[in-house]
């Protein structure tokens, strides 16, 4: 079995949610006769955030690189960043690593293309909903991607920021994420919603939401356990 590195801390949640399901889910497969090593490389949440929020990308680039040959140093084999707004710098990341990290924007495109979508609502951070890195492969694809309005986009943003990243979970919130959906899919027709920010699924879930999620986390950790065993 390979060893898995995982660059975690943005944010702490979702690193916590690999962590686990890396762990629990290959037991499983293997019977209860092995657990994966991991390796955490975990950033300054803080710094990293104001690296992408004030456009530092090559800043922010450079500090993620450290973190990635931390990782290969010690052995690691199979490499992923844990959240979605870091991918921001994905390729400049791959090519200045010289490693094959394991991409969440194509894992979840595939599932999309799998299952035949062809109009997705994409949640995330503000730079997810706002910038290209998350829409590419879904557009590559022939798939068309939604958004909320600026107003509903600052919403879903904020909550992130203020709540789910710190492991917050709110009913108020739940039902405004829902209303949002709802919109998007009795005017634009969505098939599905892109869990794009790797907290969301802590408040969205197939049971709660009107229309089928597309879990980053679940689509990539599938992915990792692949590359893995």
């Amino acid at each position: 079995m390979k060893k898995i590195g995982l660059v975690g801390g943005t944010g702490p949640e979702s690193t916590l949610m690999y962590y686990k399901e890396l762990n629990s889910r290959i037991d499983k497969i293997t019977d209860g006769k092995n657990m994966p090593e991991i390796i955490i490389e975990s950033v300054d949440f803080r710094r990293a955030w104001d690296y992408v929020s004030s456009g530092k990308y090559e800043r922010l680039k450079e500090y993620l690189s450290e973190k990635v040959h931390s990782l290969k140093k010690a052995g690691a084999e199979v490499i992923s960043l844990t959240a979605v707004t870091m991918h921001i710098v994905f390729d400049e990341l791959v090519k200045d690593t010289g490693v094959s990290l394991i991409s969440i924007p194509k894992a979840v495109c595939k599932e999309a293309k799998d299952k035949g979508y062809k109009k997705i609502l994409l949640l995330g951070t503000i730079f997810t909903m706002e910038q290209d890195y998350m829409k590419n492969d879904f557009r590559d694809a022939g798939i068309e991607v939604f958004i909320p309005d600026e107003n509903d986009r600052n919403l879903v943003a904020k909550r992130i920021f203020e709540e789910l990243e710190l492991g917050i979970v709110r009913e108020s919130t739940l039902r405004e994420f829902q209303n949002i959906i709802n919109k998007m899919r009795n005017q634009y027709g969505i098939e599905a919603v892109v869990l794009g920010c790797t907290e969301l699924p802590l408040l969205l879930n197939p049971e709660n939401c009107s229309v089928p999620c597309l879990d980053s986390v679940e689509i990539h950790i599938n992915d990792l356990i692949h590359e893995v065993l």
